[in-house]
């Protein structure tokens, strides 16, 4: 990202992108770092960071940095809390693997589960074509094999969370996200929760616009499903007064209006406000 800022907000600008992923940031210290255009950066050293538009970036109600590959910036939409969160998964040591795993679990379980939640993420892993017994979060519309090591779909079924790019059926230049030396695969997901996936419009990656030579821009289109508001609808008992014309029901009435006015007798109060508000009264008992 170091010297890249401005070029990555223009193509943020120009592809119409209001939320960004991004890693190996390059930069010291934790901190959040206008990047021209109106956009700004949230990151954590030189790891992971989410770059949001002005507009979103204002939303920003909390950001936990917690560690220098995942980090989770929560924000408040149309009153709809959305966590954005960014990893980058560890390719080395087993011990480390588990560390990040372990910390990712945690980050993803703290999460409320009326609170949206999107993960972009970088796994360093295939989950492949095919989804034999794995249906509850994914479709089958991947790349190439599986690794054996991969643990993200374990992942997804312990958080009931969707690999969002295998439910979209897209031509293999659409589904490689990275490409070097003519070898092509697929390992930066986009995650969100099962249930929340029918917000989800479209995913897909992008050739042409990357400030990386290797990573493809995956994109997703988004489109918030917000609860409506209870319309509270006062209703009146109504009153039926085409029964005064009967005579039982006439005697009755004027009898019991003169007596809520004070008395049985032929004197009433000399009162609109009163007398107006004990027919009313009377005559919805």
């Amino acid at each position: 990202m170091t010297g890249k800022g401005r070029e990555v907000a223009d193509i943020m600008e120009r592809r119409k992108v209001d939320m960004l992923c991004v890693q190996e940031t390059k930069w010291k210290g934790s901190k959040t770092r206008n990047i021209g255009g109106g956009f700004k950066l949230f990151y954590h050293r030189n790891g992971v960071g989410v770059i949001l538009k002005e507009e979103f970036s204002k939303s920003v109600v909390e950001v936990k940095r917690v560690c220098y590959r995942v980090i989770n910036v929560k924000l408040e939409v149309e009153g709809v809390m959305i966590n954005v969160i960014r990893s980058y998964a560890v390719i080395c040591e087993m011990e480390a693997k588990k560390k990040f795993w372990s910390k990712l679990d945690e980050v993803v379980d703290g999460v409320p589960r009326n609170e949206r939640l999107v993960i972009g993420a970088d796994f360093n892993g295939h989950v492949g074509e095919g989804n034999r017994g794995d249906e509850e979060v994914m479709e089958r519309y991947g790349l190439k094999e599986r690794n054996v090591e991969v643990q993200m779909v374990d992942f997804a079924k312990r958080m009931e969370i969707a690999v969002v790019n295998k439910f979209f059926k897209k031509k293999e230049e659409h589904r490689v996200t990275y490409k070097s030396d003519g070898r092509c695969t697929q390992v930066d997901y986009v995650l969100c929760r099962r249930c929340n996936l029918k917000e989800i419009e479209d995913c897909r990656s992008w050739h042409g616009d990357s400030v990386d030579r290797q990573h493809r821009m995956e994109v997703y289109r988004m489109v918030l499903e917000l609860k409506k508001k209870r319309r509270i609808v006062r209703t009146e008992r109504r009153i039926g007064w085409w029964k005064l014309k009967e005579k039982d029901c006439s005697v009755r009435f004027r009898k019991e209006v003169r007596q809520g006015l004070g008395g049985g007798g032929e004197e009433v109060l000399d009162d609109w406000a009163t007398t107006a508000e004990v027919i009313w009264v009377t005559a919805t008992l």
